[in-house]
């Protein structure tokens, strides 16, 4: 499962991480990235350390020294046999485990993007994809991508934007971008959304939590080794209860049968 959980789970309405830690019980992914966690790794990761001990999950955190942290968690009995954390080539962070599985060694990547430019946010898109090559082995790279998918028509979409937040996934034409979210597929990993979605695919904004930069559009993904993709049995957005105050972005679920 991937999430952005907005600003670390807390902003002027008040403390969200009891209603974030609600839904990963209820949801129990074996593997998790979050995103944007502001303050995570301040005052010893105490708060860090306070979601991975409610939901009973090891976590990873990658610091940025730009953004936000990101990090991944692992639900036992799976044991992290390496992991690492990657700062500088990104506005905010990656974060990486290892984990060993029924179907040999999986490596799961949590990231987020640019939001701001589509041609670093691509650049960002480049460098994971080569950097976690699909040919090295099972991998899945999940997350806010920030970057709207190729081959779905984005016009009408774009048109309720403002032109600040428009000009996040348009060049200076016009013309929408989604060359970061293709770096990915253009990589050999699989889009596990077109592999085995099923429902609605926009992560963006919730009913409750905010979100005025968005229009109804789907910015998180998980993308997978063609080996993996094989695999997956159900991918959709969870929705209702918590997840529509706890972010501004729905949680996205992958099931896959290893």
């Amino acid at each position: 499962m991937t999430w952005n959980v907005k600003t670390g789970g807390y902003d002027w309405h008040g403390d969200r991480l009891t209603a974030i830690a609600a839904v990963i019980a209820r949801e129990r992914p074996d593997l998790l990235a979050l995103q944007e966690l502001r303050n995570f790794g301040r005052h010893g990761g105490r708060r860090m350390t306070a979601l991975a001990d409610a939901v009973g999950m090891t976590p990873r955190l990658a610091r940025s020294p730009l953004g936000q942290p990101v990090a991944m968690l692992v639900r036992p009995p799976l044991e992290i046999v390496r992991s690492a954390s990657f700062g500088w080539r990104l506005h905010h962070a990656a974060a990486a485990v290892t984990v060993r599985t029924r179907v040999g060694l999986l490596t799961m990547v949590s990231a987020h993007l640019n939001p701001f430019s589509p041609p670093r946010r691509r650049r960002e898109a480049i460098w994971l994809a080569h950097r976690f090559n699909p040919g090295k082995g099972a991998v899945l790279i999940a997350g806010d991508l920030n970057g709207l998918d190729p081959g779905t028509d984005h016009t009408a979409m774009l048109a309720g934007l403002p032109g600040t937040h428009r000009r996040r996934h348009a060049g200076a034409d016009g013309v929408v971008d989604t060359r970061a979210v293709a770096a990915f597929s253009e990589a050999g990993l699989v889009d596990l959304w077109r592999a085995a979605g099923r429902g609605e695919p926009l992560t963006v904004p919730t009913t409750r939590g905010g979100g005025k930069e968005f229009s109804r559009m789907r910015l998180d993904y998980v993308f997978a080794a063609p080996q993996l993709a094989s695999l997956a049995t159900d991918v959709h957005v969870v929705r209702g209860d918590e997840t529509e105050y706890a972010s501004d972005h729905y949680p996205l679920r992958a099931d896959l049968a290893i």
